[in-house]
């Protein structure tokens, strides 16, 4: 379950909705107070937490859950103002996981909190991914195109297994390089075309479904799928 304290009623049920659709349930929180009693009765698995809010703020909610012994570990994604670095830079030092800047498209909060979730999740049972001819073992760490095993580097394979794990969604040149090399990565986008340019070629007839979704970027699933 994943709880999102946002005072704003449009966004919050549209985020709930959404990410509830896409198989990661969510509640929805319009302030503090309704939010702990909900925590203690049940933990959940993320917290997504806006800063402004009303009565206690984003930032007093953090720290209170970093400072409870039972929710320290909890990973909280903070959401903030595109412009307001300094709430960026606060939140990330009080112990955020993460942050998401306002307006943000639903499919970058998803792969946001799936990428999270994955992190925090145990290890126990790596997923396997299959598409076409295309195989992905997460716990053997190997990918096979059409039976014959592919050798590729690790931001390949982390690109081609975020992408298949959310088949369907066309993510943009900044949300694959946020959610791949991190947000603290300086390098350009031209960066995701390249490595798209080499999984392509080194998956053969299976790199077809990677698609280029004209003006907004790449997604798997379509061609061969």
């Amino acid at each position: 379950m994943i709880y999102y304290v946002e005072d704003d009623t449009n966004i919050r049920e549209l985020v709930v909705y959404t990410l509830t659709q896409m198989g990661m349930p969510a509640r929805g929180f319009a302030e503090a107070q309704s939010f702990y009693e909900a925590v203690e009765k049940e933990l959940p698995e993320l917290v997504l937490l806006d800063i402004m809010l009303p009565g206690e703020d984003g930032m007093t909610i953090l720290r209170r859950l970093r400072e409870d012994r039972r929710t320290a570990d909890l990973p909280i994604v903070m959401v903030t103002a595109r412009d307001a670095e300094a709430d960026t830079v606060r939140g990330l030092d009080l112990g955020a996981d993460d942050y998401i800047s306002k307006p943000f498209g639903m499919a970058e909060l998803a792969a946001r909190v799936r990428a999270r979730l994955r992190r925090s999740a145990p290890k126990k049972n790596p997923a396997l991914y299959a598409a076409g001819g295309l195989r992905l073992d997460d716990a053997a760490h190997a990918v096979t195109a059409d039976g014959a095993e592919v050798a590729l580097t690790l931001k390949e394979y982390e690109l081609l297994r975020f992408l298949m794990e959310n088949r369907g969604i066309a993510f943009s040149r900044e949300q694959l390089l946020d959610n791949i090399w991190g947000y603290d990565y300086y390098g350009g986008t031209r960066t995701v075309d390249v490595h798209i340019q080499t999984l392509r070629a080194k998956l053969g007839a299976c790199g077809m479904q990677i698609e280029t979704v004209r003006g907004v970027g790449y997604r798997f699933g379509g061609k061969n799928s």
